[in-house]
């Protein structure tokens, strides 16, 4: 079974190299301070950067989503910090065939991410959070970055639970009437946890939610029966700082790569990050090595 999709003009999937998304945060909130601009000539000069390193997506967050973070943005302020850090974002893509993501799960944002410029939506919730995302995407003729989201508790096994939601996610697109060519999904990797739920995380009871994570990327390839590419953010996340006794996200840079280069090794063809340079350096040497691997004949 091969899969590819289109994200903004990016074609991600089988038969395309791993494509990079950089991550560029607006909210100081956020849980890895060392991807926070702070203005807008400091977003221009992040997005000009990560470009230059290899990044073929920007992610714009204007209100963090770790799933342990209980802080609230109020909309209005999500919105701003969007908009002004997507007219910042377009000054240093400088019309390159760059897409620019708006990482977000409301609707309303989204759309004026949208309007702005953006051409896609990463939305942690997998269009469950806010029942007018499926809409705005639709009728933007937005690409969807679509993670899996579970609601309640569960003890099904990762992959199980992972793919149910990822289904759920996809029968929202159809029914919404958004094009399954321009859906990217994502197993949610940090999401699915066993302490006090918020807003973003899911919740399960059947392991400590750093293996659940280790789980999931190790069984990678058990998602490609959802017939849509599969894009990963682990860049310096929790689960790591758990496995490897690193409490500050500023020392994950290492394991990210790890993880990183196995999660390549294992199917993904996107992976969203803080380290553009350092991280195409491992995909590639991952891409390399699974070209001449068993599995390889899995995307043929």
């Amino acid at each position: 079974m091969t899969a590819s999709a289109r994200l903004g003009q990016v074609q991600v999937g089988d038969g395309f190299p791993v494509r990079i998304m950089a991550a560029i945060n607006l909210s100081p909130e956020s849980f890895y301070k060392g991807s926070v601009a702070d203005n807008a000539k400091e977003v221009e000069a992040r997005v000009r950067t990560a470009v230059v390193e290899g990044a073929e997506l920007i992610d714009i967050g204007g209100a963090s989503t770790a799933p342990y973070l209980k802080v609230g943005v109020p909309e209005e302020v999500e919105k701003s910090r969007v908009i002004a850090g997507l007219r910042s974002a377009l000054q240093g893509v400088g019309g390159r065939k760059v897409a620019i993501s708006v990482d977000t799960v409301r609707a309303s944002v989204a759309d004026a991410a949208l309007r702005v410029g953006a051409s896609v939506v990463n939305d942690v919730s997998g269009l469950q959070a806010d029942p007018r995302m499926s809409r705005v995407v639709r009728e933007r003729g937005a690409s969807l970055l679509a993670m899996a989201h579970s609601a309640g508790s569960s003890r099904a096994r990762p992959i199980a639970l992972v793919s149910r939601a990822l289904r759920r996610t996809l029968g929202s697109a159809e029914r919404a009437g958004i094009d399954e060519r321009l859906i990217v999904l994502d197993p949610g990797i940090g999401f699915f946890r066993n302490d006090p739920g918020t807003a973003t995380s899911s919740q399960q009871t059947l392991m400590p939610w750093y293996e659940w994570d280790c789980e999931v990327i190790a069984n990678l390839q058990r998602l490609r029966p959802l017939g849509r590419p599969l894009g990963v953010g682990l860049s310096r996340k929790s689960f790591l700082g758990k496995i490897l006794s690193l409490e500050s996200p500023e020392d994950r840079l290492s394991g990210s790569l790890a993880v990183t280069a196995i999660a390549v090794s294992n199917g993904v063809q996107l992976v969203r990050t803080h380290d553009v340079r350092e991280t195409l350096q491992a995909v590639r040497a991952a891409e390399a090595v699974r070209a001449r691997g068993p599995r390889a004949r899995l995307a043929s």
